[in-house]
């Protein structure tokens, strides 16, 4: 089961998981505690459990997300989406996770989040920490339940959220930056693995990682 904001969105993901196996898609806006709430519990009556839950919604501003141009209503655009969506959708499985004691919970934070910039922005960079202490909340409160949570912290990843920037990377950019299923691979070894074993936080960066060559400027 996927969710998106937009049917557009869910037409093309659901296009391509359909290729392989069967996979099903539902409107969402992970803003909406009620709308989460009761997704959350259609699905589980539907099909008896929720196993895994990734968190991938994420957003940020545009030119003005800096200080000196961000607004109060700026910020609490991305918050709303970035932690309180995130927490609402954690929120939801935790029970029946609790129940089974068992559980998987993959949330995705940012190398923002462990290494913030400028060029992120302080909204990107608070909402992307406060994942990292989510999820270790959950792993302190739930690991004798048997739940596991997992931050992942990826860096340059050739996705849509790159438009969003004050001047986008270039083709020949996003070519050389990790790929999206380059970080669908980082996800699918988190779900593989042993239920006994808890990857607490995992890193992916592209090798040519422009953070490290002072590549990134941020917005004049």
């Amino acid at each position: 089961m996927i969710s998106g904001r937009t049917a557009g969105t869910n037409a093309s993901a659901l296009s391509v998981l359909k290729k392989l196996g069967s996979a099903e898609a539902t409107l969402l806006d992970v803003a909406d505690k009620k709308a989460v709430a009761a997704t959350a519990a259609d699905i589980e009556k539907r099909h008896g459990r929720i196993d895994i839950l990734v968190t991938s919604a994420g957003t940020n501003l545009g030119a003005t997300r800096n200080f000196k141009t961000v607004s109060a209503d700026g910020w609490d655009d991305v918050v709303k989406i970035n932690l309180n969506g995130l927490f609402y959708c954690c929120l939801a499985v935790l029970p029946g996770m609790r129940a089974r004691k068992d559980g998987l919970i993959i949330n995705i934070s940012s190398w923002a989040g462990r290494y913030p910039s400028a060029l992120t922005g302080p909204a990107y960079n608070a909402t992307k920490r406060a994942v990292i202490a989510i999820t270790e909340s959950i792993n302190i409160e739930e690991c004798m339940n048997g739940i596991r949570a997992t931050s992942i912290l990826p860096g340059e990843v050739a996705t849509p959220i790159l438009e969003k920037r004050p001047v986008p990377p270039s083709k020949e950019q996003r070519d050389r930056m990790a790929q999206p299923e380059d970080f669908g691979k980082a996800i699918l070894f988190v779900a593989t693995m042993p239920a006994r074993s808890c990857v607490n936080e995992l890193v992916i960066a592209p090798t040519w990682n422009r953070f490290y060559l002072g590549g990134l400027e941020a917005p004049k």
